[in-house]
């Protein structure tokens, strides 16, 4: 089974330790069940019990320790590491957000030249500590441009710090908390190490109505030494964008696990009801919602599971991830909100109820585009690729899936944070000739529209600042990656052509929205518009292949999971 299933965990993982802790942090939650989970939620109750668990079992320590500072079988390894982000979404989301922020907290320490902070960084983590990235500010965001954070020079080695983070997620415990400040004397951006426990740093409020501490921090004169010092300069500023490239990939897959849990809960929840004397699973627009709904997060997984291979073999001359990577956070969780709301149409008022998953999944699954940079700032990134994506191909290996048990050293040399416009990736057109499956054959025919419209009708100078226009061309471009990704990935996890037409039945229609918005927008010219008219298609339909997807592969998860009270 694609999907991931608790009860029958089948991700392969090339190590016995692995394995084992994955299967023991499933255990956890299927011990404490669904009404105690739901209970903290509703209480909002800090989750200590998680905490020791990851504490017992050495968790962080294992999966975010890089084998030079940690026990045997440590590493980053983004493989095992988005089985974790999968399970722990799957659960909830706060039990994902305290493992997310640590791994944004790190990020900087294990980038960072001073060997003392990543010494003591192993050392917390074998004790079980949280750590935390102290980057946003309350007036500025992430526009880190503009931090108020300020270093001051004492003379010998010494420093103060003064200033205040906001949105600082474990800012209440965590003992290393990342924080990107200014330097007083020469403006050097800078990253340092502060400790909650300090009487210097002030843990204000926690900003949000919820289980995760998402702290207000302020420091006053905190007193900072060399040995504080993570980066300066230029390596401070690529730490804090390289650490994002890392953490925002993990977005995705907190996405993936929610919605899978939802989806177990609505099937079985509409397969069980009868209204107007038949089941609501024979209603057709409930089996057409079911099977988007399917089909859509079928493909979110295949995407962001394909985006870590191309993590994993980046290196200076391949640096195809820092498209692949946004794609994930921008994609794949506006792709989640889209799942949930299917589904809720279906489940309708029962999606409210308190004793339901689904009501927290609901709430939860709209923080996800809106965490590390929103839909919008990803969009902006992601166009900087267009040019060299669709018109200038470079040549590389083929890649294949990167399961394998090692340390992902590159995320922590990633060198300089610019230079995206000169990043090449390879001809997207043979991921789609595998599939000779009528929705992909229309969906080559959209794209080759989309690129002449860019060449015949080029956005000029205005439309490229205009951002609304930017947005919209971004969500069609980000659309083509998305699909080439799945058509590669498709063969590596045996999924069949029927999954596949059935998949991009949903894209072309995508494809056919976007292309019509764009063709709505104030700034469009005549020629535009013409070809945007050109991009609509209708799917092809195919009702045998839909209701084999229906009976074989949706209907069934009214009986594939369900967590005990």
């Amino acid at each position: 089974m694609f999907l991931l299933n608790p009860h029958d965990y089948s991700l392969p993982h090339p190590d016995e330790k692995s394995k084992e802790l994955i299967l023991k942090t499933i255990g956890f939650f299927e011990k404490k069940g669904k009404r105690k989970i739901k209970e903290d939620e509703q209480k909002r109750t800090w989750y200590r019990d998680f905490l020791d668990f990851v504490k017992e079992e050495k968790l962080f320590a294992t999966f975010l320790t890089p084998p030079k500072y940690g026990e045997e079988g440590a590493r980053w390894d983004t493989w095992r590491n988005l089985s974790i982000c999968e399970i722990l979404g799957f659960y909830g989301l706060p039990y994902w957000y305290t493992w997310q922020v640590s791994i944004l907290g790190l990020g900087p320490i294990w980038m960072s030249e001073n060997e003392v902070p990543k010494r003591r960084a192993a050392e917390l983590l074998q004790e079980g500590a949280i750590f935390a990235f102290g980057l946003s500010e309350k007036e500025h965001g992430a526009d880190i441009y503009s931090t108020d954070m300020a270093l001051t020079p004492k003379g010998e080695g010494n420093y103060v710090a003064n200033g205040s983070k906001y949105y600082i997620g474990n800012g209440n415990e965590a003992p290393m908390v990342s924080t990107f400040g200014k330097m007083t004397d020469s403006g050097d951006y800078v990253f340092f190490a502060a400790n909650y426990q300090n009487e210097h740093y002030e843990c204000v409020k926690n900003t949000v109505s919820s289980q995760n501490f998402v702290s207000e921090f302020r420091l006053t004169d905190y007193p900072i030494t060399e040995e504080d010092i993570l980066s300066k300069g230029d390596r401070a500023w690529d730490s804090a964008l390289n650490t994002v490239n890392i953490g925002k990939y993990n977005l995705g897959w907190a996405s993936i696990g929610m919605c899978t849990h939802a989806m177990y809960e609505a099937v079985r929840h509409a397969a069980g009801r009868r209204l107007y004397g038949m089941a609501v699973t024979d209603f057709p627009h409930v089996k057409r919602l079911f099977t988007d709904a399917y089909s859509r997060l079928t493909a979110m997984k295949l995407f962001a599971l394909r985006a870590a291979d191309y993590m994993r073999v980046a290196s200076p001359e391949d640096r195809r991830y820092l498209l692949y990577n946004p794609v994930v956070k921008m994609k794949v969780t506006t792709q989640g909100e889209e799942v949930m709301n299917l589904m809720w149409d279906v489940i309708a008022a029962k999606g409210f109820e308190k004793d339901m998953f689904f009501e927290m999944a609901a709430k939860d699954i709209r923080a996800l585009p809106k965490l590390e940079g929103t839909v919008h700032v990803n969009i902006a990134l992601i166009v900087k690729f267009m040019q060299n994506y669709l018109f200038n191909p470079g040549t590389y290996e083929p890649v294949e899936r990167q399961n394998e048990a090692r340390n992902d050293d590159f995320l922590f040399d990633q060198g300089p944070a610019r230079g995206l416009s000169k990043i090449q990736f390879h001809d997207y057109t043979p991921a789609f000739d595998k599939f000779d499956v009528p929705n992909v054959k229309i969906f080559k025919e959209q794209i080759d529209v989309f690129k002449k419209m860019l060449y015949v009708a080029t956005p000029d100078d205005k439309q490229r600042k205009d951002i609304d226009f930017l947005l919209n061309l971004g969500e069609i471009f980000t659309l083509i990656v998305y699909g080439q990704l799945i058509c590669e990935n498709a063969p590596i996890y045996d999924i069949d052509a029927d999954h596949v037409d059935q998949m991009f039945d949903c894209f072309v229609r995508d494809f056919s929205k976007f292309a019509l918005e764009l063709q709505s927008k104030p700034s469009s010219t005549e020629k535009q518009q013409e070809l945007c008219m050109k991009m609509i298609r209708k799917p092809a339909v195919d009702v045998e292949r839909y209701q084999r997807i229906w009976e074989n592969h949706v209907y069934p998860l009214k009986d594939a999971y369900e967590l005990h009270e």
